[in-house]
């Protein structure tokens, strides 16, 4: 059987795929609530979330750790267009040790770095141990996110992290939680029953804040 996405048509796709979104992009209004904008940092989500990235306004400062897969070849020519920098590798597989080493190396140097934490096949929502790892050896906190629409167009795909993405016009808020340090004594296992915890949060937060954010017309005031 053919692949869909082989090595003949990975530009092709990432060429349509980013102008896809460069015209949704016209149509999607982001707000961030409470990021602290601390640099360095480790900004953290679930796979689902993933797009949320693009409501941070200093891409150019911006690591994003992304697959070796060929879908991973797609998001990161897309993402690479879109000015955010890209580390190739994975939290559990082959090619850990170097993406982790150029994290960390991004990280001392002041940059930020942004980590699917239940990526890049699951669990979903079960935190695995990369983004606390990194926060362990550079002592770059880590800041939970979370992006958030009621409206019908920001709409769930049919796949195993329920991805989130808008199409058409849409309103949506990127809300954060509070700063997470890690110590090198910390165990990682307490970490992340509080970098899920503060997922927790967050999510249940999120529909006051849109409500808010709606009353104070803050994607009017962004425009």
């Amino acid at each position: 059987m053919v692949r869909l996405i082989n090595s003949n048509n990975i530009d092709k796709i990432a060429n349509i795929l980013y102008r896809t979104l460069r015209f949704q992009e016209i149509f999607t209004h982001i707000v961030e609530i409470n990021n602290p904008k601390i640099s360095p940092c480790i900004y953290a989500m679930w796979h689902e979330n993933q797009f949320s990235i693009h409501g941070i306004e200093d891409k150019a400062n911006l690591n994003v750790l992304i697959s070796n897969s060929a879908d991973g070849e797609i998001i990161t020519k897309t993402v690479e267009k879109w000015g955010f920098k890209v580390v190739r590798g994975s939290s559990a597989r082959k090619g850990c040790v170097s993406s982790t080493m150029h994290l960390i190396s991004k990280l001392k140097e002041g940059e930020c770095a942004a980590i699917m934490v239940d990526g890049p096949r699951g669990p979903l929502h079960k935190v695995k141990g990369g983004a606390i790892k990194l926060a362990k050896e550079t002592g770059a906190p880590i800041i939970p996110m979370h992006w958030y629409s009621p409206q019908k167009t920001f709409v769930s795909l049919p796949s195993w992290d329920k991805m989130k993405i808008p199409i058409g016009i849409c309103n949506i808020i990127n809300i954060y939680g509070d700063p997470i340090y890690v110590t090198k004594d910390d165990d990682e296992k307490d970490v992340a029953i509080k970098l899920k915890n503060s997922f927790d949060d967050i999510e249940n937060r999120a529909i006051e804040e849109y409500k808010n954010a709606k009353k104070l017309k803050l994607w009017k005031r962004k425009k």
